[in-house]
């Protein structure tokens, strides 16, 4: 599919309060529901209709689904009963335990899930078979709204529902989230990270715990002194060992909360302890340092109360960090941006952000084992500044997301393989070239390439400027991406994006030479054979000239020029507007196709006649024609083959249309230059 460059210049992080509706109606959730109060009707939503094209696109349902409305299914229906909490969450038929995990967690944050899920929502008076529910998406709040039918087999809830039967806010949610994404089969597969993102708008990292850093503890308080979302769990080998108890009481395969980090004086000596817990309220680790152990035996009463240390069977408890990192495998944390957080929370993120393109032939350049189109990526440069406090070293976390492939499922469309490098910046502006990278190591970059929606790592580098290269891994993969850049002190960051400049020399005058060259006398014997006594041809015998000429050339390759580049010819160079060419504008005219076959030649590697469409940047550049990403991929799209190829014809048309336009601009810079001494004269 053609991807459309998006500029990519930083963009400050989205408000929740400034939700796009999304609707196609273009009406927002409450004029939509007043709407149907005022007509007395139920909703309907026609953008996510009641029918089996909402459920799936790659097979038909296992079962005959009734669609229902809660008030269909019980009798006394409720949004909320009692409060959102885990219970409420009962996975069904349908493989998305990763976005049941995130809403479990996004219970713990009363805050989070009241911007997530309105609560002002119910099935009172004033119930018109309308919900809505907000979601971040690549640094936009999105508004969705839903109708209240959902998938049904024999009267009961099909997918996601609540141990309370007459409780719905769940249910309604997963439909919302559903609509999203497409539909309820593109929720299949999925790791908690992403929903939790699309909940808070925060960006995820990932920890595998034996090979955390010598810092993970101080990572760990800092992120929730930041009120961060942190999880942990168990792998499993096989399904088998999915939930199974461990002998110190923890469940495997089973998301936990990371609920507190402390260090308690214990025996005359400092012990790092860490505070979890299990979503079920209950079953409780019986290690060192649990509820009822020993060890609490010799701590203050005073140190107890701190640490909020109960001896109560709730799911929540404490163990030595250093137990945990033998007996847990995984961390997934997610940072809240500042809008995420209480005014009075200490320790916030800085966040910048950049919307950006990978565009087959011109942007989508593949990674560094790619170095003939690996330079032509997009380029964010990243000014670090201020150093982190007490540190020599500036903090920050890169991470790199590719946008609404989830929704594209059903176009075929999979996670593509993305990472990104960081390289120290040269002492100069402007998109960094293909030599610079061919010599210049990278200083830091992505852990790994991988096929998931968003990679994500944290650095420590010292002040100074850097260039980060997102990337796919392969060349010539189209996505659209979402570059968030979180630092501990104020970040700047910068698209090296070209500015849109022209530099042409300026045009030659002939003047009469009592002697002409070899070469014109040569042109000046083809122009009376063919033109006649004016001297003059039109476009058809333009192009027997040049391709007579040019097939005299040795150190070219390359097919007949067509009629219509000879049409451009004579609409470039003709001064009297008779559509045909004199000789003296024909010299004049080959003088710049000489200059534009050496830059041609020059950007021909493989001598094939033709060159890669990703050296088109360069080759326009030595034209005297500096374009921008956008313009570039609008010019690759128009000129190049299925191959990202330009043969000599099309980039000779490039370049008399881009002269062209270069002097209809200049024109109309000069008329407004006098417009404006017209005034000011006035």
């Amino acid at each position: 599919m053609p991807y459309l460059y998006r500029d990519s210049k930083p963009r400050p992080p989205a408000l929740p309060g400034a939700a796009r509706a999304t609707h196609s109606s273009g009406k927002a959730y409450e004029e939509l529901r007043q709407e149907c109060l005022r007509r007395g009707v139920l909703f309907e939503d026609p953008d996510f209709p009641a029918c089996n094209s909402s459920l799936f696109f790659s097979e038909k349902p296992p079962i005959p689904f009734i669609w229902k409305r809660p008030r269909d299914i019980v009798k006394d229906p409720k949004f909320i009963l009692g409060g959102a909490t885990r219970t409420d969450i009962c996975q069904g038929d349908l493989g998305d335990c990763w976005l049941l995990a995130a809403i479990a967690s996004l219970t713990l944050n009363e805050k989070t899930l009241a911007r997530v899920v309105p609560l002002d929502q119910n099935f009172g008076p004033d119930y018109a078979g309308i919900f809505h529910f907000q979601f971040w998406q690549h640094n936009e709040w999105l508004d969705v709204v839903i109708d209240d039918q959902l998938p049904t087999f024999k009267g009961r809830l099909v997918f996601l529902h609540s141990a309370e039967h007459n409780e719905f806010w769940s249910a309604l949610l997963e439909k919302a989230y559903a609509k999203l994404n497409g539909s309820y089969e593109a929720l299949k597969g999925g790791s908690t990270i992403e929903a939790m993102e699309d909940f808070t708008g925060g960006v995820g990292e990932m920890y595998e715990v034996k090979k955390a850093p010598d810092n993970f503890y101080e990572i760990l308080e800092k992120a929730l002194k930041r009120c961060s979302l942190v999880c942990c769990s168990i792998n499993i080998s096989s399904a088998a060992e999915s939930e199974a108890k461990t002998p110190f009481g923890l469940v495997k395969g089973h998301a936990y909360s990371v609920t507190g980090i402390d260090e308690v004086s214990y025996r005359g000596r400092q012990v790092q302890l860490i505070r979890i817990r299990n979503p079920w309220g209950q079953v409780e680790w019986n290690g060192p340092w649990s509820d009822n152990s020993l060890e609490w035996r010799s701590v203050s009463p005073s140190e107890q109360r701190r640490l909020s240390q109960a001896a109560l069977d709730d799911g929540e408890f404490w163990m030595k960090f250093e137990d945990f990192k033998v007996n847990f495998d995984k961390v997934e944390i997610c940072n809240l941006t500042p809008d995420a957080l209480e005014d009075s929370t200490a320790h916030k993120w800085e966040v910048t952000i950049h919307q950006g393109s990978w565009v087959r032939g011109s942007t989508a350049g593949g990674c560094r084992n790619f170095l003939e189109t690996f330079w032509t990526n997009p380029q964010i440069k990243l000014h670090l500044t201020e150093k982190d406090d007490g540190q020599d070293d500036c903090t920050f976390i890169a991470a790199l997301m590719q946008k609404d492939r989830r929704k594209l499922k059903k176009l075929g469309a999979e996670m593509l393989t993305i990472g990104y490098a960081i390289y120290e910046s040269p002492a100069r502006d402007g998109h960094l070239g293909k030599d610079f990278f061919r010599y210049h190591p990278s200083k830091a970059r992505s852990k790994t390439y991988i096929n998931l929606r968003e990679v994500s790592n944290r650095f420590k580098l010292p002040p100074g400027d850097y260039i980060l290269v997102p990337t796919t891994f392969e060349p010539h993969q189209e996505a659209d991406f979402c570059l968030r850049i979180f630092s501990e002190k104020k970040a700047i960051t910068e698209d090296l994006d070209e500015n849109v400049a022209i530099d042409l020399p300026e045009p030659l005058n002939p003047t009469p030479s009592p002697q002409e060259t070899e070469e014109e006398k040569q042109f000046r014997a083809l122009f009376e054979q063919i033109a006649g006594k004016d001297m003059e041809i039109a476009a058809e015998e333009l192009q027997y000239v040049l391709n007579d000429v040019l097939k005299k050339t040795k150190n070219i390759k390359f097919k007949n020029l067509s009629l219509i580049s000879c049409r451009n010819i004579i609409s470039l160079m003709d001064t009297s507007g008779n559509g045909k060419l004199e000789f003296s504008e024909f010299k004049v005219f080959w003088e710049k196709m000489k200059k534009w076959i050496d830059i041609f030649l020059q950007f021909d590697f493989d001598k094939s006649g033709s060159m890669s469409s990703y050296e088109l940047r360069s080759a326009l550049k030595a034209a005297g024609y500096q374009l921008n990403n956008y313009l570039l991929q609008l010019i690759v799209l128009r000129y190049s083959d299925e191959q990202f190829q330009i043969e000599f014809d099309d980039f000779l048309n490039c370049l008399i249309r881009l002269e062209n336009a270069s002097r209809v601009f200049q024109a109309l810079s000069v008329k407004n230059k006098e417009f404006i001494n017209l005034n000011i004269g006035e």
